[in-house]
């Protein structure tokens, strides 16, 4: 593990919008990571980026610091400037040895992350690796590593409930809506607001199968892209006084400053249908009026109190801290003894040659005369007699390193 070392530029040190600046396309990242990986005698290379973190994981004997970092960078990314070059080394973070194998696996598990408990770390650190396996860009010790990291987090994932509840508000409300158990997935959904949120939240509903949508949004074009997405209609919001096509469930979130849903468009939108609905309001301040739910029968999910669920599914996440760098932990240790064990098997790989060797030199050099001097069946009985001995004597080097490996720990 001694040659294992890690360049991290992460949101902990560096704002995010920054980090974009570092992401390589697709497209050229073979390329500049062969380059690099030439250029530096760099044996083993891969690299990660996501929303919130940029890093280089690598084997190597020689020293990994700042001025190395600075020279790696420059050579990969030769659009930085210097003043930008010199803020992300003021931000990297270079990891090596143990304590670069303990980053990777805190990674994996999403300790490092930017919400913690969030899986599609995982799912991004094995596409950046095969992806680099796949160049050539990486051989048997990053193998090992990566076999660790994927064990690891999937321990951690199964075994705490560091990942089990969710904490973004989109996810909640659709689990909220999902638990309602009110609507089929022909239901009637009104979307009011083609922003981020409801974008998100609609991607919930799609690959649940939810097929009936209707959206309205100030600017109709965003509706209509939206509204493509779903296979749905587009409605300006002044559109919603006059909609009479009914709904089950309205999910509304603009940046209006005033109630969108009051009770005689709410009212309109029933046209005389009296049974309970749902509305899910990720607005602030709510689009929905109270007055609505005064004289409606509703079935209401707001943001204020799905973010009072998320502060406390958050801290049940930290709680679990504690179990996941437990697993960390006994898996650093069971990689110790993998790292031995291979070393091993790496040494003994000479050890049949040198068998084989020696006994050509004996047959052949050492003991030609005598050998010669042997009959049909002598010699056959010594060519078994040494074969035995040989597969034999192949196998004790083997067993005796191993079992000074385990008595050792």
């Amino acid at each position: 593990m001694k040659y294992l070392k890690v360049i991290a530029f992460t949101h902990k040190q560096i704002e995010l919008k920054e980090i974009g600046r570092l992401v390589v396309c697709q497209e050229n990242l073979t390329e500049k990571l062969q380059q690099v990986k030439t250029q530096f005698g760099i044996p083993e290379i891969f690299y990660l980026a996501t929303c919130n973190r940029v890093e280089f994981v690598m084997t190597t004997p020689q020293v990994v610091d700042k001025d190395f970092a600075k020279r790696f960078i420059e050579a990969f990314n030769t659009e930085l400037c210097e003043n930008s070059l010199s803020t992300f080394m003021d931000g990297a973070s270079i990891y090596e040895d143990q304590e670069a194998m303990v980053h990777l696996l805190r990674t994996s598990c999403s300790l490092e992350s930017l919400i913690v408990g969030e899986k599609e770390i995982l799912a991004q650190l094995r596409k950046a690796y095969e992806h680099c396996k796949t160049a050539g860009l990486t051989g048997d010790g990053l193998r090992m590593v990566m076999n660790c990291v994927v064990k690891t987090a999937k321990e951690v994932y199964t075994h705490t409930n560091i990942s089990k509840n969710p904490i973004s508000v989109v996810s909640l409300a659709y689990r909220k809506l999902r638990d309602l158990n009110l609507c089929a997935t022909d239901a009637r959904i009104l979307i009011i607001g083609a922003g981020e949120t409801n974008r998100n939240i609609s991607k919930y509903l799609q690959k649940h199968k939810f097929t009936n949508f209707a959206v309205f949004n100030r600017t109709v074009s965003k509706a209509q892209q939206l509204a493509t997405d779903l296979k749905g209609e587009a409605f300006d919001l002044e559109a919603l006084k006059t909609y009479s096509k009914g709904f089950d469930v309205i999910i509304t979130c603009t940046s209006a400053v005033e109630p969108i849903i009051t009770t005689e468009i709410y009212k309109s939108l029933l046209n005389g249908d009296t049974s309970r609905k749902t509305i899910v309001d990720l607005a602030i301040p709510n689009d929905t009026a109270p007055e609505v739910l005064e004289q409606f029968p509703v079935n209401f999910i707001e943001v204020h109190s799905l973010n009072e669920v998320a502060k406390r599914n958050l801290q049940e996440r930290y709680q679990e801290l504690v179990h996941a760098e437990g697993i960390i932990d006994q898996n650093i240790g069971e990689f110790l003894m993998q790292l031995k064990q291979r070393r091993i098997e790496v040494a003994m790989r000479q050890v049949p040659e040198k068998i084989k060797e020696i006994r050509n030199t004996a047959i052949n050099s050492v003991f030609a005369d005598e050998v010669q001097g042997l009959d049909e069946q002598s010699r056959e009985i010594l060519e078994k007699v040494i074969n035995y001995m040989e597969k034999k004597y192949i196998s004790v080097p083997m067993i005796m390193a191993k079992d000074i490996l385990i008595n050792e720990n």
